[in-house]
């Protein structure tokens, strides 16, 4: 008996075996030419700088280029994601049902998944088929831009197919893809009628997708092409059209290039040089170690631009010191959790970057509203803290010789913020061109530090993959976008503000409801491509002044880095701290409360002044 289960299981044993090993091969592979896509991006942009201040000329193409190099990047990087925290899959609500039904939702969740890259490899390929010309700068035919996310369906695919196999799911994902597949086909030969407008219809089998646990992105672009059926005009060439134009914006490339300045200057050893200074400064006081976990993330808040690197950041290196100083585990990585919302507040800030592209608002107004709006918060949660914290162990006051030197020491932390901040204000480089000369910044301490290959390797594959994970986000976003503007719900919001008066406390008591409920569901990300557009013509209406009300949509998304279901930043600290989110969510409510009352007196300013 046990030599026929043996015999039996082998084969399984050696497929589960190959489909892991091929997995690796292409997952290297594939991290190899992602790293590679974002340092050529890099030299490009820093080229096109070189050239235009050095040699009072332009490099021919340098925007194009760049613009293609990103696009390639999201389809190169997205499928390493496809597994990861970058997925953006809502699992709480699966993960309360009864565990038989489980294997179930994730069958569900691998068909969004499937009918997703259905939709870009053959929709691509469509596109590729019927667009025609050349590109004027690049001399590359146009079909090549989208192209690559047909390629990147096709990966997306592969490695979906692999990693159930090697998890030993072979059935489940043979299943899912039947479904995705019978799905995909049976689409456009369907016509449902219904009275709601097509927008509404995404939404609700988008919203489906999430509570199954498909990756957000996915759970958009399949929801898109369902929503086909029930009379949307966006065909399926359309949505893949859409998806690209959404990417293809010479400011997105900033994200790649902020994450990997953030991503070195942690591997440089310069962020601790940033705790150090911390220290010196509030470690003396009541709830010293707490308070410096606070200012350090809002001095690292200069460099990273990304709450969820903070977050993590900020988990391995204060959870230990916070729980050996006497503090609760919960409470220790609560406050670290809410502390990083403060990174995508204060600039440079990648929400403020994601809002610029839906909005066309100016990146340099909106990163000085962060600058004080995330001063406010920062007082909220010095506030909190100095309440809530009884430290039991406290720090030794540094001497004016020791805060000398620690803050020479972070003087290079400081230079990142004064690049970015200072060249986007005064007009002196473009955001794109600051976040590149960020980079080549954090690549020079990087050097002065010693690091290796190997960590700088780590540094570019780490920072491709976000920003492939935050790109496609941004591109599948956009058909659900057209389709709300084609429905006119701003139109709706607008006549919904008139009718409880049209003033500006009914706009943002409305925009402040609207966005503290789909914040609770959807990555802040997607919460400002949707809503953004919809919320800020009604509030320019009212008399808001534009750039305040951003500073609130940003604010008020953030905020949901803490709050369940999604709650983001709580898992990231959960995951490095091993700590129980439930516990985490319940240690963070007087923190949530604080945060709430800087977005109430954000709120309060725009009426007043």
């Amino acid at each position: 008996m046990a030599i026929t289960e043996i015999h039996s299981t082998e084969p399984a044993s050696i497929g589960r075996l190959l489909a892991q090993r091929t997995l690796r091969g292409i997952e290297a592979s594939l991290g190899i030419a992602a790293a590679s896509v974002l340092a050529v991006l890099l030299a490009v942009v820093l080229s096109s700088v070189c050239m235009r201040y050095f040699f009072n000329t332009g490099l021919v193409g340098a925007e194009d280029l760049g613009i293609w190099l990103h696009v390639a990047l999201i389809a190169i990087g997205a499928p390493l994601s496809l597994n990861s925290a970058l997925a953006m899959r809502l699992d709480v609500f699966a993960k309360m049902l009864p565990s038989r039904l489980y294997p179930a939702t994730q069958v569900g969740a691998d068909a969004f998944t499937v009918v997703t890259a259905l939709v870009l490899a053959f929709g691509g390929h469509e596109i590729m088929s019927m667009l025609g010309g050349v590109s004027p700068t690049l001399g590359v035919p146009e079909w090549f831009r989208f192209g690559f996310l047909g390629g990147g369906g096709l990966l997306i695919f592969l490695v979906l197919i692999l990693q159930r196999v090697g998890e030993g799911r072979g059935v489940q994902g043979l299943l899912s893809i039947v479904i995705g597949a019978a799905i995909y086909a049976v689409i456009p030969h369907v016509a449902i009628e219904v009275d709601w407008p097509p927008s509404i219809v995404l939404g609700l089998v988008a919203a489906f997708g999430l509570v199954l646990a498909a990756p957000l992105p996915h759970a958009f672009l399949a929801a898109a092409y369902v929503a086909i059926a029930f009379g949307s005009s966006l065909p399926e060439p359309a949505i893949v059209s859409s998806t690209v134009t959404g990417i293809s914006k010479f400011l997105l490339l900033a994200i790649p290039f902020f994450l990997l300045a953030g991503g070195l200057l942690t591997a440089s050893g310069v962020a601790n040089q940033l705790v150090r200074f911390a220290a010196s400064i509030v470690g003396h006081r009541r709830a010293g170690l707490a308070q410096t976990t606070l200012l350090t993330s809002v001095l690292f808040s200069g460099a990273s631009g990304s709450s969820v690197a903070n977050a993590a950041f900020g988990a391995s290196t204060f959870q230990p010191e916070l729980v050996k100083h006497g503090y609760p585990p919960a409470q220790a990585a609560a406050i670290i959790a809410s502390t990083s919302v403060l990174d995508n507040v204060i600039p440079p800030s990648i929400a403020f970057l994601i809002l610029a592209t839906a909005t066309n608002l100016s990146v340099g107004s909106l990163l000085v509203g962060g600058f004080f709006a995330g001063g406010l918060m920062a007082i909220c949660l010095a506030v909190a803290i100095h309440l809530t914290v009884r430290e039991q162990v406290p720090q030794a006051r540094a001497t004016g010789t020791q805060r000398w030197q620690s803050a020479r020491q972070a003087i290079p932390a400081f230079g990142l913020g004064i690049i970015v901040v200072l060249g986007i204000r005064f007009g002196i480089v473009t955001t794109t061109e600051a976040a590149a000369l960020a980079a080549l910044y954090t690549l020079f301490l990087g050097l002065a530090a010693r690091l290796g290959i190997r960590s700088f390797y780590a540094a570019f594959r780490q920072a491709a993959t976000e920003a492939a994970a935050i790109g496609l986000l941004i591109g599948t976003a956009g058909p659900f976008a057209f389709l709300l503007a084609v429905d006119d719900v701003a139109g709706l919001v607008s006549d919904l503000t008139l009718l409880l008066g049209g003033s500006a406390l009914a706009v943002l008591l409305l925009s402040n409801v609207i966005l503290l409920v789909v914040g609770l569901v959807l990555d802040i990300g997607a919460a400002i491509l949707l809503f953004g557009p919809i919320l800020l013509p009604a509030a320019v209406a009212a008399g808001i002044d534009p750039i305040h009300f951003g500073v609130i949509i940003v604010v008020n998304l953030m905020i949901h880095g803490l709050t369940p279901p999604l709650g983001m930043l709580i898992f990231v600290v959960s995951g490095v701290t091993a700590i129980p989110a439930p516990a985490l969510f319940k240690a963070v409510v007087p923190y949530l409360c604080a945060l709430l009352v800087s977005l109430a007196i954000l709120c309060a300013w725009a009426i007043v002044f």
